[in-house]
């Protein structure tokens, strides 16, 4: 598997500071579902984005979202490493575990995709 390139790193890394650096709670979640979209083809990345939600979670006392998290945890980096991810999905357990989202724009441009996104790689 290649590494995650540079400049997707850079933007993944910049949303998980954002979300470790403010104080509000729906901003610290719109920064990590950001994160998980930029990782998802990257085993370590998207486990990392994962394991960033579930803590947060726990931190906030929410065992529906931290069951989630576990559940998605255990799986991220297989998914990843089989090209089994829903491009796009926000990783929250709120949504599908396989539904794939479209990507929001500026991360398209990121990821050099299409913005309606939407499709299952593998």
């Amino acid at each position: 598997m290649a590494a995650m390139p540079s400049h997707i790193r850079t933007a993944f890394e910049s949303e998980l500071h954002r979300a470790r650096t403010t104080s509000d709670l729906d901003e610290m979640w719109r920064a990590l579902e950001r994160a998980h979209i930029l990782s998802q083809r990257w085993p370590w990345p998207h486990t990392r984005a994962h394991w960033h939600m579930f803590s947060l979670a726990l931190r906030t006392r929410d065992r529906r979202e931290a069951l989630g998290q576990a559940v998605r945890l255990s799986g991220a980096g297989l998914a990843s490493s089989l090209g089994r991810v829903p491009i796009g999905n926000t990783g929250r357990a709120t949504v599908g575990i396989m539904t794939p989202m479209p990507i929001p724009d500026d991360l398209a441009r990121i990821l050099g995709e299409p913005a309606p996104g939407g499709v299952t790689r593998g």
